[in-house]
This record gives structure tokens, C-alpha cells and sequence, in this order.
């Protein structure tokens, strides 16, 4: 039943950024760029950092750690490679939960964090965190958005369900 739920939120993961950046195509390079006082900045920032993140955890789950000093680690300086970038890291957790045994969602996750301590969490959980971070930064960029006139993305879970017929 996780590995299903799991599965459904990376789906759903990648659904909601591909909304996401529908409604940011009209944003000019200047707004993309300007500091909106998100936590990252920018909308460039802020998708940087998510992308970043993504990477971080995956390679945590893979065992294949990605290097990086900070959370602001610039990974694709250019807009368009960024976004592509993202969607292909989407895509990338489907593969991973798709290809992960059902035991491996009640085990453990142990991986070093940032500062190199030893952390010890649920998989499971930890897998689901990822999509629940991506969550609220999506929130947040999908609120600067509307403040620069352009439609807010429906990106509720509710209507992934409901469009996928889950």
C-alpha cells in the first residue's frame, strides 16, 4: 500500500511542477530572476533550490550522495535547462519508487546529512518528505506568480487524482 501512495506522489510530484511551470512561461526574465523575498530569492532561486534538494535526497537513496556546500548550490544557471532539468528529476523518482522492492518502504534510510552527521529515518516517510518539500516551495513560486498577474496553477493533489482517475 505505501509503495502505491508513494508511487501516486511521485507522479503526482512531477504533474504539479509541469502545472507550475505552465503558469511561469509568461513571467519575463527579470521577474524570474528578481528577489520576491522568498526564502531562495527568486523564482529562479527557489526552483534551483527544489531541483537541488531533489538531487540531494535522491542521491541519499541511491547511495550515490550529490555534492553540495549549500542549499543554495546554483545547479543550472539557465531557465529553460533548469526546468528540464527539474522535469527529468521528476521523472527519475517514478523510476526509483517503481523499481524499489515493497520491503525497502518499511526499512531505514541511513545517510549523511550536509554537515556530515549520520542520520537514521523511515524510508517510507523520508521518500514522501521529498514530495511534501516540493509542495510548499511550489506554493510558494505558484504566490509570486499570481502577484505578477498570472493564473494560479491548480496543483492541489485532489485534481491530479481526479485527472489520473485514481
Amino acid at each position: 500500500m505505501i509503495k502505491a501512495h508513494s508511487l501516486t506522489m511521485a507522479r503526482y510530484h512531477g504533474w504539479a511542477c509541469d502545472r507550475l511551470f505552465a503558469s511561469l512561461d509568461a513571467v519575463s526574465d527579470v521577474d524570474w530572476r528578481a528577489d520576491h523575498g522568498l526564502f531562495f530569492k527568486s523564482l529562479h532561486g527557489t526552483l534551483n533550490h527544489l531541483l537541488l534538494a531533489d538531487l540531494i535526497w535522491y542521491g541519499r537513496f541511491t547511495g550515490r550522495p550529490y555534492a553540495a556546500t549549500s542549499l543554495a548550490d546554483e545547479v543550472e544557471s539557465d531557465r529553460s535547462a533548469l526546468q528540464q532539468r527539474a522535469r527529468e528529476q521528476a521523472e527519475r523518482w517514478i523510476e526509483l519508487v517503481e523499481a524499489s522492492d515493497e520491503t525497502v518502504f518499511a526499512s531505514r534510510l541511513r545517510y549523511a546529512n550536509m554537515a556530515g552527521q549520520a542520520c537514521d529515518t523511515q524510508w517510507a516517510g523520508t521518500l514522501l518528505h521529498v514530495f511534501n518539500h516540493a509542495t510548499h516551495h511550489r506554493g510558494q513560486m505558484s504566490a509570486v506568480a499570481t502577484r505578477l498577474g498570472q493564473p494560479a496553477p491548480e496543483m492541489d493533489l485532489v485534481y491530479f487524482l481526479r485527472l489520473s482517475g485514481l
